[in-house]
Protein backbone atom coordinates (compact mmCIF):
# COMPACT_ATOMS: atom_id res chain seq x y z
CA UNK A 1 0.00 0.00 0.00
CA UNK A 2 0.98 3.69 -0.75
CA UNK A 3 3.12 5.57 2.28
CA UNK A 4 0.96 8.29 2.12
CA UNK A 5 -1.24 9.53 4.85
CA UNK A 6 -4.97 7.87 4.34
CA UNK A 7 -7.51 9.52 3.05
CA UNK A 8 -10.10 8.79 6.14
CA UNK A 9 -13.86 8.11 6.84
CA UNK A 10 -15.35 7.39 10.30
CA UNK A 11 -18.80 6.19 10.62
CA UNK A 12 -20.24 4.14 13.42
CA UNK A 13 -20.68 0.74 11.33
CA UNK A 14 -18.74 -0.15 8.04
CA UNK A 15 -19.83 -3.00 5.81
CA UNK A 16 -17.58 -4.54 3.88
CA UNK A 17 -19.52 -5.80 0.57
CA UNK A 18 -22.51 -4.72 -1.11
CA UNK A 19 -24.81 -7.76 -1.79
CA UNK A 20 -27.56 -9.37 -0.71
CA UNK A 21 -26.70 -9.96 2.81
CA UNK A 22 -25.26 -6.34 2.95
CA UNK A 23 -28.31 -5.05 1.89
CA UNK A 24 -30.45 -6.76 4.47
CA UNK A 25 -28.31 -5.87 7.24
CA UNK A 26 -27.80 -2.20 6.36
CA UNK A 27 -31.60 -1.85 6.08
CA UNK A 28 -31.94 -3.64 9.48
CA UNK A 29 -29.34 -1.69 11.16
CA UNK A 30 -31.08 1.65 9.63
CA UNK A 31 -34.54 0.83 11.33
CA UNK A 32 -33.69 -0.45 14.37
CA UNK A 33 -31.23 2.40 14.97
CA UNK A 34 -32.35 5.45 13.41
CA UNK A 35 -29.45 8.02 13.15
CA UNK A 36 -26.92 5.32 13.11
CA UNK A 37 -23.72 6.20 11.12
CA UNK A 38 -23.21 3.06 8.69
CA UNK A 39 -20.85 2.96 5.88
CA UNK A 40 -21.21 0.33 2.87
CA UNK A 41 -18.10 -0.36 0.70
CA UNK A 42 -17.94 -1.68 -2.61
CA UNK A 43 -15.04 -3.09 -5.21
CA UNK A 44 -17.58 -2.71 -7.94
CA UNK A 45 -19.49 -0.26 -9.20
CA UNK A 46 -23.31 1.13 -8.91
CA UNK A 47 -25.51 0.10 -11.67
CA UNK A 48 -28.62 1.91 -10.68
CA UNK A 49 -29.65 2.47 -14.07
CA UNK A 50 -32.82 0.75 -14.41
CA UNK A 51 -35.24 2.26 -17.27
CA UNK A 52 -31.98 0.70 -19.11
CA UNK A 53 -32.34 -2.68 -18.57
CA UNK A 54 -35.26 -3.24 -21.36
CA UNK A 55 -32.48 -2.68 -23.60
CA UNK A 56 -29.76 -4.39 -21.85
CA UNK A 57 -32.19 -7.83 -21.76
CA UNK A 58 -33.10 -7.04 -25.61
CA UNK A 59 -29.30 -7.37 -26.30
CA UNK A 60 -29.16 -10.67 -24.31
CA UNK A 61 -31.69 -12.17 -25.78
CA UNK A 62 -30.47 -10.71 -29.34
CA UNK A 63 -26.66 -11.43 -29.13
CA UNK A 64 -26.25 -13.17 -25.83
CA UNK A 65 -24.30 -10.33 -24.13
CA UNK A 66 -23.92 -10.06 -20.42
CA UNK A 67 -27.48 -8.11 -19.48
CA UNK A 68 -25.58 -6.22 -16.78
CA UNK A 69 -22.40 -4.29 -18.15
CA UNK A 70 -19.33 -3.37 -15.97
CA UNK A 71 -20.57 -5.96 -13.28
CA UNK A 72 -16.46 -7.05 -12.49
CA UNK A 73 -13.31 -6.13 -12.25
CA UNK A 74 -10.21 -7.09 -14.86
CA UNK A 75 -8.04 -9.42 -12.99
CA UNK A 76 -10.08 -9.73 -9.32
CA UNK A 77 -10.99 -13.55 -9.68
CA UNK A 78 -9.41 -16.53 -8.56
CA UNK A 79 -8.93 -20.21 -9.15
CA UNK A 80 -12.38 -22.25 -8.37
CA UNK A 81 -15.39 -19.46 -8.35
CA UNK A 82 -17.84 -20.31 -10.27
CA UNK A 83 -19.27 -16.35 -10.20
CA UNK A 84 -17.31 -13.14 -10.13
CA UNK A 85 -19.75 -10.64 -10.25
CA UNK A 86 -18.54 -7.65 -7.98
CA UNK A 87 -21.29 -4.43 -8.30
CA UNK A 88 -23.50 -3.23 -6.06
CA UNK A 89 -26.37 -5.83 -5.48
CA UNK A 90 -23.97 -8.92 -5.69
CA UNK A 91 -24.76 -11.97 -7.31
CA UNK A 92 -28.21 -11.33 -6.59
CA UNK A 93 -28.35 -9.24 -9.75
CA UNK A 94 -28.17 -12.27 -11.48
CA UNK A 95 -30.36 -14.71 -9.46
CA UNK A 96 -33.72 -16.36 -10.23
CA UNK A 97 -35.00 -15.50 -6.85
CA UNK A 98 -35.68 -19.23 -5.94
CA UNK A 99 -36.50 -19.05 -2.24
CA UNK A 100 -36.47 -22.18 -1.11
CA UNK A 101 -36.12 -23.59 2.93
CA UNK A 102 -33.79 -25.66 4.26
CA UNK A 103 -34.95 -27.90 6.84
CA UNK A 104 -34.71 -29.02 10.22
CA UNK A 105 -32.51 -31.77 9.59
CA UNK A 106 -30.24 -29.94 8.08
CA UNK A 107 -29.74 -28.23 11.53
CA UNK A 108 -29.33 -31.32 13.07
CA UNK A 109 -27.42 -33.64 10.83
CA UNK A 110 -25.04 -35.06 13.98
CA UNK A 111 -28.21 -35.29 16.81
CA UNK A 112 -30.22 -37.05 13.84
CA UNK A 113 -27.74 -39.37 11.90
CA UNK A 114 -24.52 -38.84 13.46
CA UNK A 115 -23.14 -37.61 10.46
CA UNK A 116 -21.25 -33.96 10.22
CA UNK A 117 -22.28 -31.31 12.84
CA UNK A 118 -25.51 -29.67 14.04
CA UNK A 119 -25.78 -25.62 13.39
CA UNK A 120 -26.22 -23.49 16.69
CA UNK A 121 -29.13 -22.18 15.93
CA UNK A 122 -32.70 -24.11 16.93
CA UNK A 123 -35.10 -24.52 13.81
CA UNK A 124 -38.04 -22.27 15.60
CA UNK A 125 -35.52 -19.26 15.53
CA UNK A 126 -34.60 -20.08 12.17
CA UNK A 127 -37.92 -20.52 11.01
CA UNK A 128 -38.55 -16.95 12.04
CA UNK A 129 -36.42 -15.20 10.16
CA UNK A 130 -37.15 -16.91 7.39
CA UNK A 131 -40.52 -15.29 7.76
CA UNK A 132 -39.19 -11.94 7.96
CA UNK A 133 -36.32 -12.77 5.29
CA UNK A 134 -39.68 -13.47 3.34
CA UNK A 135 -41.38 -10.39 3.77
CA UNK A 136 -38.27 -8.51 3.48
CA UNK A 137 -38.07 -9.33 -0.01
CA UNK A 138 -41.52 -10.36 -0.94
CA UNK A 139 -41.75 -13.94 -1.85
CA UNK A 140 -44.79 -15.43 -3.67
CA UNK A 141 -45.13 -19.09 -2.78
CA UNK A 142 -47.98 -21.74 -1.43
CA UNK A 143 -47.19 -23.75 2.07
CA UNK A 144 -45.58 -27.10 1.89
CA UNK A 145 -48.09 -30.19 2.23
CA UNK A 146 -45.11 -32.00 4.23
CA UNK A 147 -45.94 -31.73 8.25
CA UNK A 148 -41.83 -30.65 8.75
CA UNK A 149 -42.41 -27.65 6.75
CA UNK A 150 -44.78 -26.46 8.46
CA UNK A 151 -44.77 -22.41 8.74
CA UNK A 152 -45.31 -19.86 11.54
CA UNK A 153 -46.82 -17.36 8.95
CA UNK A 154 -48.09 -16.96 5.31
CA UNK A 155 -46.28 -16.38 2.67
CA UNK A 156 -46.53 -12.75 1.65
CA UNK A 157 -47.78 -13.43 -1.70
CA UNK A 158 -49.87 -15.98 -3.42
CA UNK A 159 -48.09 -18.06 -5.70
CA UNK A 160 -46.83 -17.43 -9.00
CA UNK A 161 -49.60 -19.08 -10.92
CA UNK A 162 -48.31 -22.37 -13.22
CA UNK A 163 -48.28 -22.11 -16.73
CA UNK A 164 -49.99 -24.73 -19.12
CA UNK A 165 -47.06 -26.95 -19.69
CA UNK A 166 -45.96 -26.51 -15.93
CA UNK A 167 -49.53 -27.85 -15.00
CA UNK A 168 -48.76 -30.84 -17.20
CA UNK A 169 -45.50 -31.43 -15.99
CA UNK A 170 -47.10 -31.31 -12.18
CA UNK A 171 -49.32 -33.67 -12.98
CA UNK A 172 -46.69 -36.35 -14.78
CA UNK A 173 -44.41 -35.62 -11.74
CA UNK A 174 -46.90 -36.54 -9.15
CA UNK A 175 -47.36 -39.93 -11.14
CA UNK A 176 -44.75 -41.23 -9.44
CA UNK A 177 -46.45 -40.29 -6.14
CA UNK A 178 -44.75 -37.71 -4.88
CA UNK A 179 -46.43 -33.76 -4.44
CA UNK A 180 -44.66 -30.83 -6.56
CA UNK A 181 -45.98 -27.65 -6.28
CA UNK A 182 -44.22 -24.07 -7.91
CA UNK A 183 -40.95 -22.93 -6.82
CA UNK A 184 -41.21 -20.39 -4.29
CA UNK A 185 -39.80 -16.84 -5.62
CA UNK A 186 -39.09 -13.20 -4.63
CA UNK A 187 -40.89 -12.06 -7.36
CA UNK A 188 -44.25 -9.92 -7.32
CA UNK A 189 -47.71 -11.96 -7.90
CA UNK A 190 -49.44 -8.75 -6.84
CA UNK A 191 -49.09 -4.95 -8.28
CA UNK A 192 -47.41 -2.93 -5.50
CA UNK A 193 -45.70 -5.29 -2.75
CA UNK A 194 -42.49 -3.21 -1.86
CA UNK A 195 -42.97 -0.83 -4.57
CA UNK A 196 -42.55 -3.39 -7.09
CA UNK A 197 -44.56 -4.26 -10.40
CA UNK A 198 -46.40 -7.68 -10.75
CA UNK A 199 -44.21 -10.30 -12.19
CA UNK A 200 -45.34 -10.35 -16.82
CA UNK A 201 -43.52 -13.98 -16.58
CA UNK A 202 -41.12 -12.99 -19.42
CA UNK A 203 -39.12 -15.10 -18.90
CA UNK A 204 -35.41 -13.15 -18.46
CA UNK A 205 -34.92 -13.33 -15.00
CA UNK A 206 -31.44 -12.73 -15.04
CA UNK A 207 -31.80 -9.15 -15.49
CA UNK A 208 -35.63 -8.12 -14.61
CA UNK A 209 -36.76 -5.86 -17.33
CA UNK A 210 -40.21 -4.48 -14.70
CA UNK A 211 -38.66 -4.65 -11.57
CA UNK A 212 -40.80 -7.62 -10.20
CA UNK A 213 -38.21 -9.33 -9.12
CA UNK A 214 -36.31 -8.35 -5.51
CA UNK A 215 -32.59 -7.19 -6.43
CA UNK A 216 -30.53 -6.04 -3.47
CA UNK A 217 -29.32 -2.81 -5.88
CA UNK A 218 -32.98 -0.97 -4.74
CA UNK A 219 -32.70 -1.54 -1.36
CA UNK A 220 -29.61 0.57 -1.38
CA UNK A 221 -30.75 3.05 -3.48
CA UNK A 222 -33.77 4.01 -1.41
CA UNK A 223 -31.51 3.72 1.37
CA UNK A 224 -29.06 6.47 0.11
CA UNK A 225 -32.81 8.38 -1.14
CA UNK A 226 -33.65 8.14 2.53
CA UNK A 227 -29.95 8.95 3.49
CA UNK A 228 -29.85 5.96 6.31
CA UNK A 229 -26.44 5.09 4.59
CA UNK A 230 -23.51 6.08 2.62
CA UNK A 231 -22.24 3.93 -0.12
CA UNK A 232 -18.81 3.95 -1.18
CA UNK A 233 -17.98 1.98 -4.68
CA UNK A 234 -15.23 1.48 -6.54
CA UNK A 235 -13.53 0.89 -2.99
CA UNK A 236 -11.90 -2.49 -2.54
CA UNK A 237 -10.72 -3.13 1.06
CA UNK A 238 -7.56 -4.33 1.44
CA UNK A 239 -6.60 -5.38 4.94
CA UNK A 240 -8.45 -4.88 8.18
CA UNK A 241 -6.11 -3.57 10.77
CA UNK A 242 -6.21 -4.47 14.54
CA UNK A 243 -6.08 -1.31 17.51
CA UNK A 244 -2.67 -1.41 18.75
CA UNK A 245 -2.94 -3.98 21.68
CA UNK A 246 -6.08 -5.07 21.23
CA UNK A 247 -7.71 -7.60 19.26
CA UNK A 248 -10.32 -5.36 17.85
CA UNK A 249 -10.60 -4.30 14.48
CA UNK A 250 -9.84 -0.51 13.93
CA UNK A 251 -10.13 0.11 10.37
CA UNK A 252 -10.23 -1.24 6.99
CA UNK A 253 -7.83 -0.21 4.40
CA UNK A 254 -7.84 -0.24 0.57
CA UNK A 255 -8.02 1.58 -2.55
CA UNK A 256 -10.41 3.72 -4.64
CA UNK A 257 -10.23 1.87 -8.26
CA UNK A 258 -10.71 5.62 -9.81
CA UNK A 259 -7.25 6.81 -8.13
CA UNK A 260 -5.45 3.83 -7.06
CA UNK A 261 -2.25 5.40 -5.58
CA UNK A 262 -4.51 6.86 -3.09
CA UNK A 263 -4.98 5.08 0.09
CA UNK A 264 -8.23 4.82 2.19
CA UNK A 265 -9.43 4.08 5.52
CA UNK A 266 -12.52 3.11 7.10
CA UNK A 267 -12.85 3.87 10.85
CA UNK A 268 -15.81 2.38 12.73
CA UNK A 269 -16.96 0.77 16.42
CA UNK A 270 -18.31 -2.57 14.36
CA UNK A 271 -16.71 -3.83 10.75
CA UNK A 272 -18.95 -6.55 9.15
CA UNK A 273 -17.43 -8.54 6.48
CA UNK A 274 -20.61 -9.11 3.84
CA UNK A 275 -18.17 -10.10 0.92
CA UNK A 276 -19.94 -13.51 0.21
CA UNK A 277 -18.40 -16.99 0.06
CA UNK A 278 -15.26 -16.19 -1.24
CA UNK A 279 -13.64 -12.66 -1.03
CA UNK A 280 -14.65 -12.97 3.17
CA UNK A 281 -12.34 -15.53 3.94
CA UNK A 282 -10.02 -13.67 1.65
CA UNK A 283 -9.78 -10.64 3.02
CA UNK A 284 -9.60 -12.22 6.43
CA UNK A 285 -6.63 -14.02 5.37
CA UNK A 286 -5.21 -11.04 3.45
CA UNK A 287 -4.89 -9.40 7.07
CA UNK A 288 -2.35 -11.12 8.64
CA UNK A 289 -0.21 -9.37 11.28
CA UNK A 290 2.43 -10.02 13.63
CA UNK A 291 -0.21 -11.33 16.30
CA UNK A 292 -2.31 -12.94 14.00
CA UNK A 293 0.35 -14.14 10.77
CA UNK A 294 -2.47 -16.87 9.10
CA UNK A 295 -4.96 -13.75 9.24
CA UNK A 296 -7.31 -11.79 11.53
CA UNK A 297 -10.30 -14.38 13.00
CA UNK A 298 -7.88 -17.20 12.66
CA UNK A 299 -6.42 -17.46 15.50
CA UNK A 300 -7.19 -21.93 15.28
CA UNK A 301 -6.60 -21.93 11.42
CA UNK A 302 -9.99 -22.38 10.50
CA UNK A 303 -10.61 -19.00 7.72
CA UNK A 304 -12.01 -20.60 4.04
CA UNK A 305 -12.16 -24.15 6.19
CA UNK A 306 -15.15 -26.25 5.40
CA UNK A 307 -16.17 -24.48 1.95
CA UNK A 308 -19.03 -26.02 0.94
CA UNK A 309 -22.40 -26.30 -1.86
CA UNK A 310 -24.36 -29.00 -2.98
CA UNK A 311 -23.90 -31.07 -5.81
CA UNK A 312 -26.51 -32.31 -8.37
CA UNK A 313 -27.69 -34.31 -10.96
CA UNK A 314 -30.00 -33.42 -13.96
CA UNK A 315 -32.02 -34.71 -16.89
CA UNK A 316 -33.84 -34.42 -19.92
CA UNK A 317 -36.46 -36.57 -20.45
CA UNK A 318 -38.70 -37.52 -23.11
CA UNK A 319 -42.41 -37.77 -22.54
CA UNK A 320 -45.67 -38.59 -24.27
CA UNK A 321 -47.12 -35.19 -22.98
CA UNK A 322 -47.92 -31.80 -25.30
CA UNK A 323 -45.39 -28.87 -23.36
CA UNK A 324 -45.50 -25.24 -24.70
CA UNK A 325 -42.58 -23.59 -24.17
CA UNK A 326 -41.79 -20.14 -23.87
CA UNK A 327 -43.86 -19.12 -21.26
CA UNK A 328 -41.79 -18.04 -17.86
CA UNK A 329 -39.33 -21.38 -18.70
CA UNK A 330 -37.25 -20.43 -15.64
CA UNK A 331 -40.17 -20.98 -13.24
CA UNK A 332 -40.71 -24.39 -12.00
CA UNK A 333 -41.55 -27.07 -9.86
CA UNK A 334 -39.83 -28.61 -6.71
CA UNK A 335 -40.86 -31.49 -4.56
CA UNK A 336 -39.32 -31.53 -1.03
CA UNK A 337 -40.89 -35.60 -0.77
CA UNK A 338 -36.57 -36.53 -0.07
CA UNK A 339 -35.66 -33.96 1.99
CA UNK A 340 -36.24 -36.01 5.00
CA UNK A 341 -34.21 -39.18 5.37
CA UNK A 342 -35.52 -41.47 7.94
CA UNK A 343 -32.63 -42.12 10.81
CA UNK A 344 -32.64 -45.39 10.51
CA UNK A 345 -32.50 -45.57 7.04
CA UNK A 346 -29.43 -47.88 5.45
CA UNK A 347 -28.43 -44.49 3.24
CA UNK A 348 -28.25 -41.26 4.11
CA UNK A 349 -29.39 -39.19 1.41
CA UNK A 350 -31.46 -36.00 0.99
CA UNK A 351 -32.56 -33.91 -2.27
CA UNK A 352 -34.69 -31.74 -3.63
CA UNK A 353 -36.64 -32.37 -6.73
CA UNK A 354 -36.84 -30.22 -9.57
CA UNK A 355 -38.75 -30.44 -13.27
CA UNK A 356 -38.91 -27.35 -15.60
CA UNK A 357 -39.97 -27.73 -19.30
CA UNK A 358 -37.25 -28.67 -21.42
CA UNK A 359 -38.99 -27.63 -25.38
CA UNK A 360 -36.42 -25.80 -27.80
CA UNK A 361 -37.98 -23.06 -28.50
CA UNK A 362 -40.12 -23.65 -31.93
CA UNK A 363 -40.95 -20.67 -34.14
CA UNK A 364 -44.36 -20.34 -36.31
CA UNK A 365 -43.19 -20.86 -39.55
CA UNK A 366 -44.83 -19.75 -43.00
CA UNK A 367 -44.12 -23.00 -45.40
CA UNK A 368 -43.94 -26.64 -44.48
CA UNK A 369 -41.64 -29.49 -45.46
CA UNK A 370 -43.29 -29.36 -48.65
CA UNK A 371 -43.25 -25.97 -49.67
CA UNK A 372 -47.42 -25.54 -48.57
CA UNK A 373 -48.13 -21.99 -47.52
CA UNK A 374 -49.17 -21.92 -43.76
CA UNK A 375 -51.92 -19.57 -42.17
CA UNK A 376 -54.12 -19.43 -39.48
CA UNK A 377 -55.34 -22.41 -37.70
CA UNK A 378 -52.97 -24.94 -40.12
CA UNK A 379 -49.62 -22.21 -39.20
CA UNK A 380 -50.84 -23.16 -35.22
CA UNK A 381 -51.30 -26.85 -36.43
CA UNK A 382 -48.06 -27.42 -37.93
CA UNK A 383 -46.25 -25.76 -34.87
CA UNK A 384 -47.98 -28.12 -32.50
CA UNK A 385 -47.00 -30.63 -34.24
CA UNK A 386 -42.90 -29.68 -34.20
CA UNK A 387 -43.15 -29.76 -30.84
CA UNK A 388 -44.46 -32.93 -29.94
CA UNK A 389 -43.38 -35.20 -27.81
CA UNK A 390 -42.50 -32.75 -25.15
CA UNK A 391 -39.34 -33.28 -23.05
CA UNK A 392 -38.48 -31.96 -19.55
CA UNK A 393 -35.47 -31.18 -17.52
CA UNK A 394 -35.53 -32.64 -13.71
CA UNK A 395 -32.73 -32.07 -11.33
CA UNK A 396 -31.91 -33.04 -7.81
CA UNK A 397 -29.05 -30.90 -5.76
CA UNK A 398 -28.18 -33.87 -2.99
CA UNK A 399 -26.59 -32.70 0.42
CA UNK A 400 -23.12 -33.23 0.21
CA UNK A 401 -20.60 -32.37 3.45
CA UNK A 402 -17.16 -30.59 3.18
CA UNK A 403 -14.14 -31.79 4.44
CA UNK A 404 -11.51 -29.59 6.46
CA UNK A 405 -9.66 -29.27 3.78
CA UNK A 406 -12.60 -28.14 1.22
CA UNK A 407 -10.83 -24.81 1.24
CA UNK A 408 -9.89 -21.49 0.01
CA UNK A 409 -6.28 -20.78 0.00
CA UNK A 410 -4.80 -17.25 -1.40
CA UNK A 411 -3.03 -18.48 -4.63
CA UNK A 412 0.96 -16.12 -4.16
CA UNK A 413 0.94 -17.22 -8.07
CA UNK A 414 -1.51 -15.24 -9.03
CA UNK A 415 -1.91 -11.56 -7.69
CA UNK A 416 -4.09 -8.37 -8.91
CA UNK A 417 -2.91 -5.17 -9.74
CA UNK A 418 -2.45 -4.29 -6.36
CA UNK A 419 -0.29 -7.02 -5.94
CA UNK A 420 -2.35 -9.34 -3.31
CA UNK A 421 -2.52 -12.91 -3.86
CA UNK A 422 -5.95 -14.04 -5.45
CA UNK A 423 -8.35 -16.60 -3.98
CA UNK A 424 -8.17 -20.27 -4.72
CA UNK A 425 -10.56 -22.39 -3.95
CA UNK A 426 -10.86 -26.59 -3.98
CA UNK A 427 -14.04 -28.23 -2.95
CA UNK A 428 -13.34 -31.63 -1.32
CA UNK A 429 -15.96 -34.04 0.81
CA UNK A 430 -15.68 -35.34 4.20
CA UNK A 431 -15.26 -39.15 4.36
CA UNK A 432 -18.69 -40.10 4.86
CA UNK A 433 -20.06 -38.21 2.21
CA UNK A 434 -17.48 -40.24 0.21
CA UNK A 435 -18.33 -43.11 1.34
CA UNK A 436 -21.81 -43.06 -0.11
CA UNK A 437 -21.50 -40.75 -2.99
CA UNK A 438 -22.52 -43.82 -5.69
CA UNK A 439 -25.21 -44.81 -3.74
CA UNK A 440 -26.23 -41.64 -3.59
CA UNK A 441 -25.86 -40.62 -7.23
CA UNK A 442 -27.69 -44.17 -7.96
CA UNK A 443 -30.65 -43.05 -5.40
CA UNK A 444 -31.31 -40.04 -7.80
CA UNK A 445 -31.23 -42.44 -11.35
CA UNK A 446 -33.54 -44.43 -9.95
CA UNK A 447 -35.89 -41.49 -8.86
CA UNK A 448 -35.25 -40.14 -12.41
CA UNK A 449 -35.60 -43.55 -13.52
CA UNK A 450 -39.04 -43.75 -12.17
CA UNK A 451 -40.85 -40.77 -13.36
CA UNK A 452 -39.72 -40.96 -16.69
CA UNK A 453 -41.61 -44.97 -16.57
CA UNK A 454 -44.61 -43.31 -15.05
CA UNK A 455 -45.77 -42.23 -18.44
CA UNK A 456 -43.86 -44.68 -20.68
CA UNK A 457 -40.95 -41.59 -21.03
CA UNK A 458 -37.32 -42.17 -21.71
CA UNK A 459 -33.82 -40.60 -19.97
CA UNK A 460 -32.57 -38.67 -23.14
CA UNK A 461 -29.37 -37.75 -21.43
CA UNK A 462 -27.85 -37.13 -18.08
CA UNK A 463 -25.85 -34.17 -16.69
CA UNK A 464 -23.76 -34.67 -13.44
CA UNK A 465 -22.63 -31.31 -12.09
CA UNK A 466 -18.72 -30.54 -11.95
CA UNK A 467 -18.85 -27.98 -9.40
CA UNK A 468 -20.83 -27.23 -6.22
CA UNK A 469 -23.70 -24.66 -6.29
CA UNK A 470 -25.10 -22.09 -4.39
CA UNK A 471 -21.75 -22.41 -2.86
CA UNK A 472 -20.54 -21.20 0.81
CA UNK A 473 -18.61 -22.05 4.11
CA UNK A 474 -15.04 -20.77 4.63
CA UNK A 475 -16.53 -18.65 8.43
CA UNK A 476 -18.29 -21.19 9.54
CA UNK A 477 -20.20 -20.68 12.63
CA UNK A 478 -20.07 -22.99 15.86
CA UNK A 479 -19.51 -22.50 19.50
CA UNK A 480 -16.05 -24.25 19.70
CA UNK A 481 -13.26 -21.83 18.43
CA UNK A 482 -10.91 -24.50 17.17
CA UNK A 483 -13.23 -25.82 14.69
CA UNK A 484 -15.41 -22.38 13.67
CA UNK A 485 -14.73 -18.78 12.83
CA UNK A 486 -17.52 -17.35 14.77
CA UNK A 487 -20.68 -17.68 16.48
CA UNK A 488 -23.92 -18.25 15.41
CA UNK A 489 -24.20 -14.89 14.92
CA UNK A 490 -21.14 -14.12 12.83
CA UNK A 491 -19.38 -12.60 15.17
CA UNK A 492 -16.01 -14.07 15.36
CA UNK A 493 -13.89 -16.01 18.00
CA UNK A 494 -11.47 -13.45 18.08
CA UNK A 495 -12.00 -10.20 17.07
CA UNK A 496 -15.61 -9.11 19.06
CA UNK A 497 -16.15 -6.12 16.65
CA UNK A 498 -15.76 -7.66 13.63
CA UNK A 499 -18.75 -10.20 11.99
CA UNK A 500 -19.16 -12.34 9.19
CA UNK A 501 -22.71 -12.12 7.83
CA UNK A 502 -24.16 -14.66 5.55
CA UNK A 503 -22.99 -17.35 3.22
CA UNK A 504 -19.82 -17.75 4.64
CA UNK A 505 -20.98 -18.77 8.00
CA UNK A 506 -23.26 -21.48 6.96
CA UNK A 507 -21.46 -25.12 8.05
CA UNK A 508 -23.42 -27.03 4.93
CA UNK A 509 -25.70 -25.62 2.27
CA UNK A 510 -28.24 -28.25 2.38
CA UNK A 511 -29.89 -29.44 -0.89
CA UNK A 512 -31.93 -26.43 -2.16
CA UNK A 513 -31.38 -22.69 -3.38
CA UNK A 514 -29.14 -21.28 -0.56
CA UNK A 515 -30.16 -17.21 -0.65
CA UNK A 516 -32.69 -17.24 0.96
CA UNK A 517 -30.95 -18.73 4.24
CA UNK A 518 -28.28 -16.34 3.78
CA UNK A 519 -30.60 -13.94 3.99
CA UNK A 520 -32.55 -15.35 7.07
CA UNK A 521 -28.89 -15.84 9.19
CA UNK A 522 -27.95 -12.54 8.54
CA UNK A 523 -31.25 -10.49 9.50
CA UNK A 524 -30.34 -12.91 12.82
CA UNK A 525 -26.96 -11.37 13.00
CA UNK A 526 -28.25 -7.84 12.37
CA UNK A 527 -30.63 -8.17 15.71
CA UNK A 528 -27.08 -9.34 17.64
CA UNK A 529 -24.89 -6.55 15.92
CA UNK A 530 -27.80 -4.09 16.51
CA UNK A 531 -27.98 -5.51 20.24
CA UNK A 532 -24.03 -4.70 20.36
CA UNK A 533 -24.65 -1.03 19.69
CA UNK A 534 -25.00 2.12 21.74
CA UNK A 535 -28.58 3.46 21.96
CA UNK A 536 -28.06 6.56 19.18
CA UNK A 537 -25.38 6.93 16.56
CA UNK A 538 -22.58 9.41 16.24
Amino acid sequence: MSDQKPRVYESDVCIIGAGISSAMVAQKLSELHPGLSIIVTEAGRRIFDFPNRFTYRQHMLDYGENPWPGDWIPGQTGEGIISRTMAVGGQALHWGAACNRFSEEDLRLRSMYGTYVDWPIEWKELESYYCEAERSMGVSGEPSPFPGDRRSEPYPMPPMPLSWDLAQLKTWGEKAGWPFQGIPQAKNTVTGYDGRSMCMRCGTCTICPTGAKYSPDFTFERLLAQKKIQLHDHTLIRRLLLAPGKTTVAAARGVHRANPEETVEYRAKTFIVASGYTWSSHLLLLSAEPRFPNGLANRTGQVGKYMNGHAFISSIVDLNLKVYPDMNPEFGLISRQFFRCPPTAKLYVRHDLRIWSSNPRVPLRLKNDQGRALFGDDMADDWRQRITPGTARVRAYYDVHPAQNSELTLDPSHKNEWGDPLPKIGHRFDADTEARLSATKQHVLDVFAKMARSDQGKILSTFYGSYLDHPAGGCRMGTDPTTSVCDSYGRTHDHENLFVVGAPTLPTAGCTNGTLTFVAVSLRSADEIARSLPRSGT
